[in-house]
């Protein structure tokens, strides 16, 4: 399961993972300074990175290359590549 991305610009993205990932590591490096209660940053980061790390990293990886690559099925058989250039 991967979170969609639409209408959300690359750096909005980054700036979520940012503060998804840094309640995520400061849950646990706050671990041992605070104790069991540093643990609700977890579920925090997770909220903010919409549930899934992995697929904010897809969701990333989808938004960076939307429009430049495509997937190409024919015979049976898919491909990645890029689509056609438009003329000039």
């Amino acid at each position: 399961m991967h979170s969609s991305v639409t209408g959300t610009s690359v750096p909005a993205h980054l700036f979520r993972g940012g503060v998804g990932f840094g309640l995520l590591f400061g849950s646990i490096a706050l671990l041992r300074v605070v104790g069991v209660p540093a643990l609700v940053l977890a579920p925090a980061g997770l909220v903010v990175l919409r549930g899934c790390p992995t697929c904010w990293a897809i969701g990333l990886v989808e938004m960076i290359s939307r429009g430049r690559v495509t997937r190409a099925c024919t015979d049976g058989s898919c491909r990645v590549a890029r689509p056609p250039r438009a003329p000039d």
